[in-house]
């Protein structure tokens, strides 16, 4: 299973940009999709994750109200609309995959793939 984010770039504060994660192999219907990122010196961190039935979003509390989490399983792609950027979410931005019916906000996803920078500047 192969995954590759995209749709990063250099924004300014309040800016808007929407991330895109293709999955190629496996069965991305049967995927919790997950965000992940990780900021210049900093852990990575849970940003949200979307399951695999009824597509029910999650988000870590400092994104919530700002980005929106989606799927197209015909397409199988994953994607984050992130809005109300601010330098706070510079990072680079990752998706990951679990085969599970469950939601997981933790690292402890299957499969992972590169990722995509976002930088906000302000």
């Amino acid at each position: 299973v192969q995954l590759q984010a995209s749709g990063g770039g250099l924004v300014q504060a309040g800016a808007s940009l929407r991330l895109s994660c293709v999955v190629s192999g496996g069965t991305f219907s049967r995927y919790l999709m997950g965000w992940f990122r990780q900021a210049p010196g900093k852990e990575r961190e849970f940003v949200a994750a979307i399951s695999r039935t009824i597509g029910s979003p999650y988000y870590a509390d400092s994104v919530k109200g700002r980005f929106t989490i989606s799927r197209d399983n015909a397409k199988h792609t994953l994607y984050l609309q992130m809005s109300s950027l601010t330098p706070e979410d510079t990072a680079v931005y990752s998706c990951a995959a679990k085969d599970t019916r469950l939601v997981v906000t933790s690292g402890d996803y299957d499969y992972g793939g590169q990722g995509t920078l976002v930088t906000v500047s302000s």
